[in-house]
């Protein structure tokens, strides 16, 4: 996995918005498993708790402020976002970095595999503001409930990977 820092790699970069890095074996198991899935199809996935040295900055002063800045600035410099939205509601943070990618234009994708629906609406399992970054008709093709359907050709990852137009 590379950084922002180094040279420029042909594949696009997905800034990975996750809670997984909290706890070591969800870091050994959901998380790799969603990076080689992700890499297996062309992405180059940032995963913030590797590129940030998060568990060696929080023995430092101003640790806390470090580690938002680093993220949002990988967030920035990413061509795109895939979040996992599990949790009702998902983590807080990854909420803020998918706010900002919405913000920024940044294509966005959800993974949610967590059968719990959150929601009011009907249409959509999550709070509706969630969706803002994906098109009102077709917001399907950016949901991913499996890792499996990360390679799916049909949907929107695999698309814009091969550099069609979203």
């Amino acid at each position: 996995m590379s950084g922002p820092a180094e040279a420029v790699s042909r594949r696009k970069t997905l800034y990975l918005a996750n809670p997984y890095g909290f706890s070591p074996p969800q870091r050994a198991g959901p998380l790799q498993e969603l990076v080689g899935a992700l890499e297996a199809v062309g992405a180059e996935p940032w995963e913030p708790f590797a590129l940030g040295d998060q568990e060696g900055w929080a023995r430092e002063p101003g640790w806390a402020y470090k580690i938002g800045r680093k993220d949002t600035q990988l967030v920035r410099d990413s061509d795109g976002i895939f979040a996992v939205v599990n949790g009702c509601p998902p983590d807080e943070g990854v909420m803020v970095e998918l706010g900002m990618a919405i913000a920024w234009g940044k294509p966005t994708f959800l993974f949610r595999d967590d059968f719990r629906r959150c929601a009011d609406s009907d249409t959509y399992p999550l709070n509706l503001m969630l969706f803002t970054g994906l098109p009102e008709h077709g917001w399907e093709d950016y949901w991913y409930t499996s890792t499996d359907e990360i390679a799916d050709s049909t949907k929107a990852l695999a698309r814009w990977l091969a550099g069609e137009p979203l």
